[in-house]
C-alpha cells in the first residue's frame, strides 16, 4: 500500500490548496517601509518619553484622602519651583505619581522631601506611599548600556539563524526582528507612553518571539523546497505559511491573551510593558506571516539553495 508520507509527490497535493499570502506580497512590503520609516521619523523628531530609569530624577507616589486634581497637583508644584513635573493618577483617582528631574542641588532625597512637603502643605492627609530614587548618570549609562543590550540581542539572533539556515532565511528573519523592534519603539514614540526598562524587557521578549515563529516557518520552507519537485518560490513560501498558521495563531493568541491579562489586572508598574507585548505580538506574528517570508523571496531563494550539488545526477536515458 502507498504510503502518501513516503510519495515526495504527497507534499504538493497539500502545497496547492495554501493559502496565496504571497499574493498580498507586494502590499504589505510598502505597508511595512512605511510603518518603519514612519517609527524611524518619530524617534528621531519626536523621541521617547525616557523613564526615570533612563533620565534620572526621583520619583514619589502619594495617596490623597479623596480624589485628587492633577490640575491643582501641578499648579502647587509649579509653585514650588518644579514646572517640568509630570503628574498622573496611579491606580485610582486617590493616588498620584510624581516624576521630578534632577535639580542643581544633585540630592534626589532632599528633591523627594520638598516635594512631598510641597504637596502635603495644602492635604494634610496626605500619605507617602513610594519613593524612588536615579542619579543622572546612573539614568545615562542605564540607556547606554540598553542599547548595546537591544544590538547584541540582534546580533546574536543573526548569527543563529545565519549557523541554522541559508543566508536568504536567515536575512530576511533578521530584518523581520529589526522591523518588530523599531515599530514597538516607534509606537511608544507616537503615543508617548513612558519607555523604562520594563518596556525595554519587552522589546527584548519580542525579539525572541518573532525569531521563534520566524524559525518554524524558515524550517517548513527549507522542507518543502528539498521534497516538492514542482511549484515556484511564492507557491511553496504560501505552502510553509499555511501549514504553519494555525500553530501560529494560537501561539500568537495564547500570548496577546497573556499580555491582555497583564494589561488589566497586573496594575500599573506593569502597565506599559503590557502594552509593548501586545503591540510586539501582534507585529510578530504579521511579520513572520509576511515580512521574513517576502523578504525571503525577494532576495531570491530558490530550490538550489536547498539541493547539494553533489546530489545531482544527470536523468537522461
Amino acid at each position: 500500500m502507498n504510503n502518501p508520507a513516503n510519495n515526495p509527490t504527497a507534499p504538493h497535493q497539500e502545497h496547492t490548496r495554501a493559502i496565496n499570502f504571497m499574493r498580498l506580497a507586494p502590499y504589505m512590503t510598502v505597508l511595512s517601509i512605511i510603518m518603519t520609516v514612519g517609527a524611524v521619523l518619530l524617534l528621531v523628531f519626536k523621541g521617547l518619553n525616557l523613564g526615570l530609569d533612563f533620565t534620572g530624577g526621583t520619583l514619589l507616589e502619594v495617596r490623597y484622602a479623596q480624589e485628587a486634581s492633577l490640575e491643582q497637583v501641578r499648579s502647587q508644584l509649579a509653585a514650588a519651583g518644579h514646572e517640568e513635573a509630570i503628574v498622573q493618577n496611579f491606580g485610582s483617582a486617590r493616588d498620584v505619581l510624581v516624576r521630578i528631574p534632577p535639580d542643581d542641588s544633585g540630592d534626589p532625597a532632599k528633591l523627594g522631601t520638598a516635594v512631598f512637603e510641597a504637596l502635603k502643605a495644602s492635604s494634610p492627609d496626605l500619605q507617602l506611599t513610594r519613593t524612588e530614587f536615579v542619579g543622572p548618570a546612573v539614568g545615562e549609562e542605564l540607556r547606554d548600556q540598553s542599547g548595546i543590550a537591544l544590538m547584541v540581542s540582534l546580533g546574536l539572533m543573526m548569527l543563529f539563524v545565519s549557523v541554522r539556515f541559508v543566508w536568504r532565511l536567515s536575512l530576511g528573519s533578521v530584518l523581520a526582528l529589526a522591523h518588530d523592534a523599531i515599530i514597538v519603539i516607534g509606537f511608544f514614540a507616537l503615543t508617548g507612553l513612558t519607555f523604562d526598562l520594563t518596556v525595554l524587557a519587552a522589546v527584548l521578549a519580542i525579539i525572541g518571539y518573532s525569531i521563534n515563529e520566524s524559525i518554524v516557518v524558515g524550517d517548513r520552507v527549507r522542507e518543502n523546497f528539498r521534497l516538492l519537485r514542482k511549484g515556484t518560490t511564492a507557491e511553496i513560501i504560501n505552502g510553509a505559511v499555511t501549514q504553519t498558521l494555525s500553530r501560529t495563531v494560537m501561539t500568537s493568541t495564547t500570548t496577546f491573551l497573556s499580555a491582555c491579562a497583564l494589561f488589566l489586572f497586573g496594575g500599573e508598574a506593569i502597565h506599559n510593558f503590557a502594552v509593548a507585548m501586545m503591540v510586539g505580538v501582534a507585529f510578530g506574528t504579521y511579520s513572520s506571516v509576511f515580512v521574513a517570508s517576502s523578504l525571503t523571496m525577494y532576495l531570491g531563494i530558490s530550490r538550489d539553495d536547498f539541493v547539494p550539488k553533489a546530489e545531482e545526477v544527470d536523468e537522461r536515458p
